[in-house]
């Protein structure tokens, strides 16, 4: 940022001196992509999290989700809350145990044994009967939906887009990764994201390195749906064939609304 303003007061200050030179050139399309806004603007933030919650929960009303949980039968256990936490994968498990760091007592903090044993299973040992119901409990607490964006953000979000705008990658880009992380983690198995990256890099440059953006996602989205194809569970690979790639081809690297695209069948729109 220093060297931005820098970069700045030496333009203004050059001003009276090139009053009478040769018009600077208008800036590039990649030159006004760098200063646009990243994902982590507000604006698109919530732009990201309609569209994943397109995915996930088959709607854009992605503040309803603080209170889903089911076990949709993934072999992760019970996925809950706005990005999907799971029982089996230890997210939830940080989660909870935040959340009782933040509010000690709280409804769900009894579970955490129960959370400890069941992680890295799809077993349901000692969280039913009642788990589902004191989630739903919970997630009336403003406090534990605090907890649901603070772990989004620090295990998801925010470690996917500091990735993406250091492969140089803009607001589409960083979405296309941040998508990708909430399905694959960012485990050392094949599938996940830091492999799925590996994958596309062997493809594609990205524009940090010289390469061409649009050239680059693609390949990373062709490993996306290599990774998705490795598990039954997310063998359908609309949310990107009919969305992110279509906001691909479409130039819209910008993620600039309004927005058409198609999961699971289903039509969404964004104006």
């Amino acid at each position: 940022m220093l060297a931005i303003v820098a970069l700045l007061g030496s333009a203004l200050v050059a001003v009276p001196v090139a009053a009478h030179a040769t018009a600077a050139p208008a800036p590039t399309a990649r030159s006004t992509a760098a200063v646009a806004a990243g994902l982590d603007d507000p604006a698109k933030k919530e732009i990201a999290m309609k569209i994943v919650s397109s995915a996930e929960n088959s709607t854009l009303d992605w503040k309803a989700q603080y209170k889903y949980i089911e076990d949709i039968g993934d072999g992760r256990g019970y996925t809950a809350g706005i990005i999907g936490f799971c029982s089996g994968t230890g997210d939830m498990l940080d989660l909870v145990e935040y959340y009782t760091q933040v509010k000690p007592g709280n409804v769900l903090a009894k579970y955490l044994p129960a959370l400890r044993d069941v992680d890295g299973s799809d077993s349901h040992a000692g969280l039913d009967p009642n788990f589902t119901r004191d989630w739903a409990k919970a997630a009336q607490d403003a406090e534990f939906r605090k907890a649901q964006d603070h772990e989004r953000d620090r295990v998801y979000f925010n470690p996917s887009v500091r990735q993406a705008k250091s492969d140089g990658l803009g607001v589409l880009g960083q979405f296309i990764y941040y998508d990708a992380i909430v399905m694959h983690g960012d485990g050392t198995d094949s599938t996940s994201f830091r492999n799925i990256r590996k994958r596309a890099l062997s493809k594609a440059k990205p524009p940090s390195q010289g390469g061409n953006e649009t050239a680059y996602l693609h390949a990373f989205l062709d490993a996306r749906v290599w990774a998705m194809k490795q598990e039954e569970a997310h063998s359908d690979t609309s949310r990107v064939d009919t969305a992110q790639r279509v906001f691909l081809r479409k130039g819209n690297l910008n993620l600039n609304t309004p927005l058409d695209w198609k999961v699971y069948g289903d039509s969404f729109r964004i104006g």
